[in-house]
């Protein structure tokens, strides 16, 4: 079997199935789990004895992430999900009369439904329709009442990944703000926000990054620290969290204003330990993996006569393929496949792959040589009723 940027013995999930589902839920690796069971036998044999030293090291799991993205620490706030983040800027924004938030029509809720809310305040939303958000597209769409672009770095449904860093320019030279939902993007290719120029990203951690669920990220660049209200404030939003009756304390001067209350400490030590992995290993080499076996999946596709949904270039290409097989129901095709072990989403218009740096070629091919297998298999069992 192939060498993978990955190792393999990290992920158990390997002992059971050909695993292609990383944009839907991921897989925890072994280390992460030896730490997590190391924090819940800390909690249940010492309470808070046993928790504090991970409370403590919070700064450091927030310094780790940064560094992931190119930011600062400063600028890191761990939330619990994709909305909380996309959330915090909607309501924090200081949104003035006529202005409008510019998004794609085709974004996952997380990053559609805390902006279309909006419009119950007054402010404009708008959805680019039948085309993508390429920079084309966007220097024809935004007008100058446009505060915020907001896109989802890779798309949910089709994979399709979007140039971030041309996107950003052209909304700053519009006078708009650039935010960026990344969980479809983040794990399988490396994101410097600096140079990228985005605004706010964030993202949960339980996909590409291989966390648990219910833990995300909000990275709020600097300059727009104070420009963003806190809308949901909690007892950790404060200068001094240990200075429990001064009431009246001012914010802390960082992005963990965000956080609110109690975090999320063992999702958080689950972020941190994914990322000490993909440091531990070549992110680039982590990137050109995932293409390399999803351009071979493409390529496989067509000779087997799938229609492939997902569009793929040097730029636009991603770990997801989505693609259905004529006169077969993908839903069937998929739950066909999930019973020969290869694990996938699968919906009416069709199956998404989404494998990551620990698939191997030869799982690809295993899954090549099911698909037409599995389609005829089922042509045949309807063609018989």
């Amino acid at each position: 079997m192939s060498e993978t940027p990955l190792p393999r013995d990290e992920f158990g999930v390997t002992q059971h199935y050909a695993y292609f589902n990383h944009a839907a839920v991921g897989v925890l690796p072994r280390s992460s789990r030896n730490a997590l069971e190391t924090f819940v036998r800390a909690q249940a044999d010492g309470g808070v004895m046993g928790v504090f030293p991970y409370e403590a090291r919070l700064p450091q799991y927030r310094a780790r992430m940064a560094r992931f993205i190119g930011a600062k620490p400063s600028e890191i706030a761990i939330l619990r999900n994709t909305g909380d983040g996309a959330n915090a800027l909607a309501l924090g924004i200081d949104w003035r009369p006529g202005e409008e938030v510019l998004l794609g029509e085709n974004e996952f809720p997380s990053n559609a439904i805390p902006w279309l809310a909006l419009r119950e305040r007054g402010v404009g939303v708008r959805a680019i329709t039948n085309n993508r958000m390429t920079p084309d597209v966007l220097r024809r769409e935004i007008r100058k009442n446009t505060r915020v672009v907001t896109v989802s770095w890779v798309s949910y449904a089709d994979g399709y990944r979007h140039d971030l860093a041309a996107l950003s320019e052209i909304a700053h030279a519009n006078g708009a703000l650039f935010c960026v939902d990344v969980i479809q993007g983040l794990g399988a290719f490396p994101l410097d926000v600096a140079a990228c120029g985005i605004d706010a990203a964030y993202g949960g951690g339980a996909k590409w990054l291989l966390a648990l669920q219910g833990v995300s990220f909000l990275y709020l660049r600097e300059a727009l620290l104070d420009r963003v209200g806190l809308v949901a404030p909690g007892w950790r939003s404060v200068e001094d969290i240990w200075d429990f009756q001064n009431y009246d304390q001012p914010l802390i001067g960082d992005a963990t204003r965000f956080e609110g209350g109690t975090p999320n400490f063992i999702g958080a030590l689950s972020l941190e330990r994914s990322i000490d992995l993909f440091e531990r290993h070549d992110r680039p080499g982590l990137a050109a993996h995932i293409l390399d076996i999803t351009d071979r999946l493409v390529d496989g596709l067509m000779r087997v006569g799938a229609e492939v949904a997902t569009h793929r270039g040097d730029t636009i290409s991603s770990g997801i393929v989505t693609f259905a097989m004529p006169g077969v129901a993908s839903v069937a095709l998929g739950k066909a496949l999930q019973h020969e072990g290869m694990i996938t989403t699968w919906r009416p218009n069709g199956i998404r792959v989404a494998p990551h740096g620990y698939n191997t070629v030869d799982e690809i091919d295993q899954l090549l040589h099911l698909i037409p297998q599995c389609a005829r298999t089922l042509a045949q069992g309807e063609n018989a009723d």
